[in-house]
């Protein structure tokens, strides 16, 4: 798994398993936010799937699906909601991390 910093507290990865989630907390991640749409391709781990190991182990995990017909904006503000209130750092992860990228960067544009 390829993660890419940031900022000092936000990081993106491409799609994690739930097998990478206990790595993921000893590498002092505190919250995780997908942005990958269940079902994309086949054999992706849900995010129930995710969100369970996340929180059998104490992470945080918020489900911001975006895929070609969502709104950006409406998923921008969201994220921007999320990263108030989510203790940090956080991952994001997509299928390759660069929908979670591009919406961190709308995000960080809102005042919400």
């Amino acid at each position: 798994m390829s993660i890419r910093q940031l900022t000092p507290e936000f990081f993106v990865a491409g799609q994690i398993t739930p097998e990478d989630v206990p790595a993921l907390k000893e590498h002092g991640f505190a919250s995780l936010i997908c942005n990958r749409p269940d079902g994309e391709e086949p054999g992706q781990p849900t995010v129930a799937e995710v969100t369970k190991a996340a929180e059998e182990i104490g992470l945080e995990l918020v489900f911001i699906p975006v895929d070609h017909s969502s709104d950006l904006h409406e998923a921008a503000t969201r994220t921007a909601d999320a990263l108030k209130h989510l203790p940090s750092p956080v991952l994001a992860y997509c299928r390759s991390g660069a929908r979670s990228t591009t919406l961190f960067q709308a995000a960080q544009s809102i005042q919400t």
